[in-house]
């Protein structure tokens, strides 16, 4: 399956340290939860960014993508200065952005 191209730019930007790239990937009221922990709005997931994301160095590969009606649920391997490992990711998109990512 192609890559969407939110999903697509989310994952370059993270690995470029891009952070204004990485947030313009979601819309501004997008939601992010991440193991329960919840972030609304672009304000509040650059917080999520600098402490899990860009800011730990995180290097994100797409090991899979499938999806699941409006969702693409996407299998990542992560490597950087946080956690580091496979997760699960749930991306909801609204056109050419993020409107909800849920990290488990």
């Amino acid at each position: 399956m192609t890559t969407p191209d939110a999903i697509r730019r989310f994952v370059e930007a993270t690995n470029a340290g891009d952070t204004k790239a990485f947030l313009e990937t979601f819309t501004p009221d997008a939601f992010l939860s991440d193991w329960g922990r919840s972030f609304k709005g672009r304000e509040q997931i650059a917080r999520w960014n600098q402490s899990d994301n860009i800011g730990v160095q995180s290097k994100l590969s797409i090991i899979r993508i499938e999806p699941a009606g409006d969702t693409y649920k996407v299998r990542i391997a992560v490597t950087g200065n946080g956690f580091n490992g496979e997760g699960d990711m749930a991306f909801t998109l609204d056109g050419d952005r993020i409107s909800s990512l849920v990290i488990s």
